[in-house]
């Protein structure tokens, strides 16, 4: 696996957790497992690091540049983990982009990343079966696997590329094609050439063996204009190879019988614990202690996808009407985080903010929450509603996405099957409504509500089914492979 990202080593969203953990549960399954990630400044090394003394040659722009290979494990792993050490490119704190403070190299640092991968199969004389690449920093793979590559050993390696957001395409001048050293050829319309420019994810899109996105509802949804972001043509043509399978989460790590991060534990056998984690949340973000109140929770980036703008305007209207607490943590778009201090100011002791990413507060606001609120304007998987329903807190959200795959919406009030509740469109006023039916079955029909709850903690949403996909989903993609390389033979 080649990515821009791996949890817990280094992470900026969900990208970084299907890396951090798909990986673990292959080799489990007896497959072995490699994953290649840049060496960012922001990532500690420990004294198990293995560095490797020989430079890796990479390949790329007008002279050969060098660079270092440090190897350890995911935790809790035995799979191999191989950091790149380029400091020009990665030596800095963000993952993505450069803080405005150094050149717009962006496809420089990516085209490098996944050159550099390539060369080190070589390096350890290691042929993989398959590359998996993930989102447009790695979707360059597939274009040097179809072309430099192709008569070389690791060109019978298959690839599969799994888009996490077809909104991020990674558009770059055509200057990055010379960088990667790549034939002119790939500058037309069905590879990267995309009005006039280059598009990493539509190269990667074309010459990808096999394509996945991280939830069914959004390989359908990304082959319509509204939500193909320009590349609906493509996909189609390429929807026979096109697969959506839900993301799981690590249910180790995310496991409220277990979590070290939590002031109590509770199961869906026991949820007294969750009374004393609603408690400390109440406490820890000024909110009144009223155990009886429903309590909604939200953790997210705070940016258009995800819909929080228009859970601030729905508040008043809420606040107004139904006699409800909201826990927000969050970072993002400065009006949206604004809007937010407002409404905390506005409503005291009803509505609690923190502005910025904590991990531990995550988990206590996951356990301490009745509800979770998700109003994504589109939502490719999300693994928020996965915590959320794990953790006792059944979501009230968008129909989008991988939402739809993974919450079970009420049906005219049955709440006999459901794991949440659903509404249509994102419109404030349609928020509104469903978190004042959802507030009202947590206090006029509190058996209903609980049963809701538990349907929800009982649903498996680790990643041995996903795996298992994968592993088919690899198979495949080695035997058109294997029949490509024949027919280019004759």
């Amino acid at each position: 696996m080649i990515a821009s990202e791996a949890a817990p080593l280094i992470k900026v969203g969900g990208l970084a957790d299907v890396v951090g953990a798909l990986p673990k549960e292959l080799a489990a399954l007896g497959h072995e497992v490699r994953v290649v990630c840049p060496l960012y400044a922001g990532i500690k090394k420990t004294e198990k690091w293995i560095p490797y003394d020989t430079p890796l040659t990479v390949n790329v722009g007008e002279s050969d540049q060098q660079c270092r290979i440090w190897e350890t494990r995911l935790p809790g792993s035995a799979v191999e983990v191989y950091f790149i050490e380029f400091n020009e490119f990665y030596d800095r704190p963000e993952v993505y982009g450069n803080s405005g403070k150094g050149p717009a190299d962006e496809d420089r640092r990516f085209v490098f990343l996944s050159r550099a991968a390539l060369n080190l199969c070589y390096y350890l004389g290691w042929m993989p079966d398959v590359i998996h690449c993930h989102d447009w920093p790695t979707a360059l793979v597939p274009v040097f696997l179809n072309t430099n590559d192709f008569y070389e050993p690791l060109g019978r390696a298959a690839s599969v590329l799994t888009i996490h957001n077809l909104q991020h395409q990674g558009m770059f001048p055509f200057s990055s094609i010379e960088y990667a050293n790549l034939p002119r050829s790939v500058y037309r319309p069905d590879c990267l050439e995309s009005m006039g420019s280059v598009n990493f994810l539509k190269g990667g899109i074309y010459n990808a063996t096999k394509i996945t996105t991280v939830s069914p509802e959004y390989a359908r949804e990304i082959l319509e204009p509204a939500n193909g972001c320009g590349l609906h043509h493509i996909l189609k043509f390429r929807a026979a190879d096109l697969i959506g399978e839900i993301n799981g989460i690590d249910t180790d790590i995310w496991n409220p019988e277990s979590d070290p991060l939590l002031p109590a534990n509770f199961s869906c056998r026991d949820t007294k614990g969750k009374d004393a984690c609603k408690a400390v949340l109440q406490k820890e973000l000024k909110l009144e202690g009223k155990p009886a109140v429903p309590l909604f929770g939200m953790v997210s980036r705070l940016y258009h996808q995800k819909g929080l703008d228009l859970l601030a305007e729905a508040i008043p209207g809420i606040m107004e009407t139904k006699d409800v607490q909201i826990a927000l943590l969050g970072t993002g778009d400065k009006e949206i985080e604004k809007k937010f201090l407002e409404l905390a100011e506005r409503y005291a002791g009803r509505v609690g903010v923190h502005i910025g990413f904590s991990d531990e507060l995550a988990h206590r606001v996951y356990a301490g929450s009745d509800y979770f609120t998700m109003p994504s304007r589109f939502e490719p998987c999300g693994l928020s509603q996965m915590y959320a329903m794990r953790y006792g807190a059944p979501p009230v959200a968008r129909s989008t996405g991988g939402l739809i795959d993974t919450i079970d919406g009420a049906i005219d009030g049955d709440y006999s099957a459901a794991t949440g509740i659903m509404f249509a469109d994102a419109e404030s006023a349609d928020l509104g409504l469903a978190m004042g039916s959802a507030a009202d079955t947590y206090i006029e029909k509190p058996e209903e509500y609980n049963r809701m709850r538990l349907n929800g903690m009982k649903k498996d949403f680790s990643w041995k089914k996903p795996a298992a996909t994968y592993e088919n989903i690899y198979r495949w993609a080695v035997e058109v492979r294997k029949q490509a390389h024949h027919l280019r033979a004759y």
